[in-house]
């Protein structure tokens, strides 16, 4: 099984941006803990703070190069049509995830363009959101 995450804006700062909202646990943390945790996956891992690079990685499930993806949006996911058609193109299916509880936070996050096109959406679990969009990947592959 083969699995792509992707991570959007400022994902590269989690530990040091805002821990009080976002955790002290690097992005790399949680690259390293996924790759112990399913030792059998194949996951592949791409953080970038450029929407178009987003994009261009999620063409490269296009053709069903991957079981599926997580994909943390950051802020584009509140606002981004161009990311919301990637993932709509897709027939892979496609978990969004968030560290912080976006419901919990300012008005403006509390809405998704992202996640009418996608499989689901697991928010404020910290880096555990990445985790248990893995395994629903994993145990769910059709």
């Amino acid at each position: 099984m083969r699995i792509l995450v992707v991570s959007g804006p400022n994902l590269n700062l989690l530990g040091k941006r805002e821990p009080a909202t976002y955790g002290t646990t690097t992005l790399w943390d949680i690259e390293d803990h996924l790759k112990k945790k399913f030792p059998d996956v194949k996951l592949e891992f791409f953080q970038s703070n450029s929407e178009g690079a987003l994009i261009d990685q999620l063409h490269k499930a296009i053709d069903g190069a991957f079981d599926g993806i997580v994909l943390n949006p950051g802020a584009y996911g509140h606002y981004s049509y161009a990311l919301r058609d990637a993932v709509a193109a897709l027939k892979t299916p496609v978990v969004e995830v968030h560290v912080s509880n976006i419901y919990a936070r300012e008005e403006f996050r509390k809405h998704s363009v992202i996640a009418p096109v996608c499989k689901g959406v697991i928010t404020g679990f910290g880096g555990a959101s990445y985790e248990l969009a893995v395994r629903f990947l994993v145990e769910n592959k059709s």
